[in-house]
């Protein structure tokens, strides 16, 4: 496993779980032995999947249909490693207040225009609802520069209600989803309202090397700066 700053990626993503007061349970959810053997060692609650499975979206919902217990079911993605505790209480709290929505994920403007020009960093465009219109590794829509650029960065994290997700892994890929490779066109195409939780600033995804190389440098900056403290 990616080691950043002496840790594993991985472990990252699930110490910063750890901390979100509305999950009940953190659940690795791997179909590698060697994943499941390393985060036994942490302490965490490992789910060995079946190997099959096209994406971690399904590898999840494999847990969630052998636990009934789970009203909600939040997936966060193994490559966010300074998702934000309050972000994923966030999620929670928008399933419970509104029963009409089945799924949210989240979004934040670009730092950068750079960075809005990586097909890796997925952009969003919302409706006056606060509900996804579409994703597109490209940027969307065409603006001239008259007008701001209205798509925002897609962060990788999902909440469902559990029913929602286990519906959601029924349909077979969809066109956009297939040219995209997004699977959260898949809810689009099939009529699903997205809700997406703007917010001022996101964590970083690990898409690259260079991705994390930059972390590292950050984590090492922070470490200095608590030193000097």
């Amino acid at each position: 496993m990616y080691l950043i700053d002496g840790k594993p990626l991985l472990r990252h993503v699930w110490e910063r779980c750890l901390k979100a007061r509305h999950l009940d349970f953190v659940i690795i959810a791997t179909d590698d032995m060697r994943v499941a053997v390393a985060a036994f060692d942490w302490g965490a609650e490992v789910a060995l999947t079946s190997p099959r499975h096209r994406s971690g979206t399904d590898r999840v919902a494999e847990v969630a249909k052998r636990a009934r217990q789970f009203a909600y079911v939040i997936n966060i993605q193994g490559d966010e490693p300074l998702v934000e505790p309050r972000l994923i209480n966030k999620l929670v709290e928008k399933l419970r207040s509104d029963r009409k929505i089945d799924m949210v994920t989240a979004a934040h403007p670009f730092a950068s225009p750079a960075e809005a020009s990586s097909p890796h960093q997925v952009k969003v465009v919302v409706d006056c609802n606060g509900c996804a219109l579409y994703f597109s590794r490209a940027r969307v829509p065409y603006t001239t520069n008259k007008h701001p650029p209205l798509f925002l960065r897609h962060q990788g994290i999902y909440a469902f209600r559990r029913n929602a997700l286990l519906q959601f892994v029924k349909w077979k890929t969809t066109p956009l989803e297939r040219t995209e490779s997004l699977e959260q066109l898949r809810a689009l195409e099939n009529g699903v309202k997205v809700h997406v939780l703007v917010t001022a600033q996101g964590s970083p995804g690990i898409d690259t090397p260079q991705d994390a190389r930059t972390l590292e440098l950050k984590l090492a900056l922070q470490k200095r700066r608590r030193s000097v403290l």
